[in-house]
C-alpha cells in the first residue's frame, strides 16, 4: 500500500516558492523558528514533535550533538531559495522540545548562521525557551554572550502535585532561581510559561501558582489553558477514567483570577493569553505571527510561511538530516492560502491582540454582527477597531465565528 499523502500538495524537492510569493516578500517583518526537537521526558499533554534521546540515533541531525550542524544546512538553504533580496531577520525564536538540551555553543552557532545568511535587524530579538532544570547559572551567561537577549522558562505551575500530573521534572523553587541566573547574565527579557486546568488543580493551587510566578517580577508571563490533544499520554488517561477533562467553568475562573493578578502587578494584557509589563517587553516574534509576518521554521516538523504559501517539513529527525544532505528541501508538503483563508486567519489571529481588528477586515456578513457583539458585551468598538472585553477573551472562538461568517 503506498504512504499516505500529507494534507496539502507535495513540496517541490528544490524549495522554489511560487511567483506570488516572492511580490510579498520583504513587505513584512521577516523571523526564524529553530524547532529543537528533544525532551529529557516527554509530558503526557503534549503533542508537539519531540523525541527523548534513546529513540534517536547517532546519526546527522537525529542527535543532540550533531543537530545544530543540520539546522545549519536548512539555513543555508533558506537562504538560496530566498536569495534574490536581501531581507534581514527581526525575530529568532528557539523552541521545542527543549533547545537548551543543546548546547549553549551549538545554539549559538546557529544564531551566527543566521547572521552571516540573511544579516540581523539592529533590534534583533532572540529568544529560547527553557525549562528550568535544563540551564545552569553558566549555561545563561553563554547563551546571553551568544547574542540571546530574551528567555521564557517553562514554570508551568508552582505546585509540586500540578507538575506531577504534566510530567515536568524540575523543583518549583528552582524557578526563582534560574530567573535571578537570567538577570545576573545580562538578560533584560524574561519570560515565565503557565499552564492552568490541569486535572486535579484547585483554585487555590492555580492562585498559589501565580502569586510564585509574580514574585520572579518577569518582564513577560504566558498563561494557556489545557488543552488534551488527541494522541496524547494525557487523553489515553482521560479516556480510561484516570483524569478528568478540564472543566470550562474552572477554566474561566481561572483566567479570571490570572487576568487580575497580572493587571493588578503592572502585566497588561496584549494577547489573550499573554502579559507584559510594557509593550518594550511583547513577544516581537509572536506577534509576527498574529499580525502575517514571514517566517522559516527551521528544524524537523517545523512550519514556514512566506507570502501566502506555508509549508512543514518532515518530522522524523533522521529523515530530516538526510534529506538536507543531499540538498532536497527539508519540507513535506505546502499550502497556498487563498483569498478567504488569508481573510479568516487575520480575523482569528488579529481579534485576539489588545490592538483589535479593524472593521475594515471584516466582510459585510462579519460587520452585521458587530452591533450585537458589542451589545452582548463580548467587544468594544475603539476607533473603528474592534477590541475583545475580558468576557470576549475568554468566548474569543465564537466571537470569531460570528465575525467570518
Amino acid at each position: 500500500m503506498p504512504p499516505a499523502q500529507p494534507d496539502g500538495d507535495l513540496a517541490p524537492e528544490d524549495g522554489l516558492l511560487p511567483d506570488e510569493a516572492w511580490a510579498q516578500f520583504g513587505s513584512r517583518p521577516f523571523g526564524l523558528y529553530v524547532h529543537v526537537p528533544f525532551c529529557t521526558v516527554r509530558c503526557g499533554y503534549c503533542d508537539f514533535n519531540t523525541y527523548t534521546a534513546h529513540e534517536l540515533g547517532d546519526e546527522v541531525g537525529a542527535s543532540r550533538s550533531t543537530y545544530a550542524e543540520a539546522a545549519i544546512r536548512e539555513i543555508r538553504f533558506a537562504r538560496n531559495v530566498l536569495g534574490h533580496r536581501d531581507v534581514p531577520i527581526e525575530t529568532i525564536f528557539f523552541g521545542g522540545g527543549t533547545p537548551t538540551l543543546l548546547k549553549a555553543a551549538d545554539l549559538g552557532a546557529i544564531v551566527a548562521s543566521a547572521a552571516a545568511e540573511f544579516g540581523l535587524a539592529d533590534d534583533v530579538e532572540i529568544t529560547t525557551e527553557a525549562n528550568p532544570d535544563s540551564v545552569a547559572a553558566w549555561d545563561l551567561e553563554e547563551l546571553r554572550t551568544a547574542g540571546f537577549n530574551r528567555i521564557s522558562f517553562g514554570m508551568q505551575s508552582a505546585v509540586d502535585h500540578v507538575l506531577r500530573t504534566l510530567d515536568r521534572t524540575h523543583d518549583p523553587l528552582r524557578v526563582p532561581a534560574v530567573v535571578d541566573w537570567a538577570r545576573r547574565a545580562g538578560f533584560e527579557d524574561v519570560s515565565l510559561d503557565l499552564i492552568y486546568g490541569t486535572p486535579g488543580e484547585s483554585l487555590a493551587d492555580w492562585e498559589t501558582s501565580v502569586d510564585a510566578a509574580l514574585a520572579c517580577e518577569p518582564d513577560h508571563v504566558s498563561a494557556y489553558s489545557l488543552i488534551v490533544e488527541d494522541g496524547t499520554a494525557m487523553a489515553r488517561q482521560v479516556a480510561r477514567g484516570e483524569l478528568p477533562m478540564p472543566d470550562e467553568d474552572d477554566l474561566a475562573d481561572k483566567y479570571h483570577l490570572a487576568d487580575e493578578r497580572f493587571t493588578a502587578a503592572g502585566l497588561g494584557w496584549y494577547e489573550v493569553s499573554n502579559w507584559a509589563t510594557s509593550p518594550d517587553h511583547w513577544c516581537r516574534h509572536n506577534l509576527l505571527y498574529w499580525t502575517g509576518g514571514h517566517w522559516w521554521g527551521v528544524g524537523p516538523g517545523a512550519h514556514s510561511h512566506v507570502g501566502g504559501v506555508r509549508w512543514w517539513n518532515v518530522k522524523h529527525p533522521s529523515a530530516y538530516a538526510q534529506r538536507l544532505a543531499t540538498g532536497v528541501s527539508p519540507a513535506l508538503a505546502r499550502e497556498v492560502l487563498g483569498y478567504r483563508d488569508q481573510r479568516v486567519e487575520r480575523v482569528l489571529l488579529e481579534i485576539r491582540l489588545v490592538e483589535g481588528l479593524p472593521v475594515t477586515a471584516l466582510e459585510a456578513a462579519g460587520r452585521s454582527h458587530v452591533a450585537r457583539l458589542v451589545a452582548d458585551g463580548l467587544v468594544e468598538l475603539v476607533a473603528e477597531r474592534l477590541v475583545l472585553t475580558q468576557r470576549g477573551r475568554l468566548l474569543a472562538d465564537a466571537v470569531v465565528r460570528d465575525l467570518v461568517d
